[in-house]
């Protein structure tokens, strides 16, 4: 727990409610789940989040009881709200920013032109660090507010029902590809029999020893979280 964090007074649940959902990781969290997570059992403070600023960390301290304090520096600096676009002049189709998107909202095809749905863009900047020709160009979504004030109820609960909906597709193609690599492994022990007589006991032995740990593996992925 950090230091002067007082024990936790409300659910991870209560506390996410509350976050703007950017899923933007600055709070040192892999999304606003984790970090609301973490303030519940006290292992965070409460002014980790730049995009909630200055009306975010009041709203948490009135929820769970902690005393505001400033936005925490090594976090970032609060903004206003902004989004992403693509300069598709210079778009090379990689689709990095399309999986590195937390939201779904950047479109296109392997080798061809990528574009941002503007509305759903929470302005993460998650897709600029991994773009190979820095053609992701950010701009302010909000130019006269700032901060929690540019996030309101109903823009956070849109972004986590697709946040929620990414990761539950995620999980299901992860599920699907476990399921396809164990078939094929299962299919390979059914038939090592046949491998006996092209190969010795000593490269039977590795070849066995790769397809259980490939099935360990898939096991592992298809293990509910």
């Amino acid at each position: 727990m950090p230091e002067n964090t007082p024990a936790p007074t409300a659910s991870a649940e209560a506390i996410n409610a509350l976050l703007p959902q950017t899923q933007c990781t600055r709070c040192g969290y892999d999304d606003c789940r984790a970090y609301a997570q973490a303030v519940a059992v006290g292992d965070a403070a409460i002014n980790r989040c730049p995009p909630g600023g200055a009306e975010g960390i009041a709203r948490l301290a009135s929820l769970t009881g902690q005393a505001a304090a400033a936005l925490d520096p090594s976090c970032g600096t609060e903004t206003e709200r902004t989004v992403v676009w693509i300069d598709e002049a210079w778009c090379i189709g990689c689709t990095l920013c399309i999986l590195a998107c937390p939201m779904d909202c950047i479109v296109g095809a392997n080798k061809r032109m990528h574009t941002v749905v503007e509305p759903d863009c929470t302005g993460c900047e998650l897709c600029l660090p991994v773009c190979p020709v820095d053609c992701i160009q950010v701009e302010s979504a909000t130019p006269s507010r700032t901060g929690w004030q540019a996030w309101s109820p109903a823009q956070a609960s849109a972004a986590k029902q697709r946040y929620d909906a990414r990761q539950a597709r995620q999980q299901r193609l992860s599920a699907s590809h476990a399921e396809a690599l164990a078939a094929k492994a299962q299919h390979k022990l059914a038939h090592l029999a046949e491998l006996t007589k092209a190969n010795s006991p000593a490269e039977l032995d590795r070849k066995r020893s790769i397809i259980e740990a490939a099935l360990a593996r898939a096991r592992q992925r298809r293990a509910p979280t």
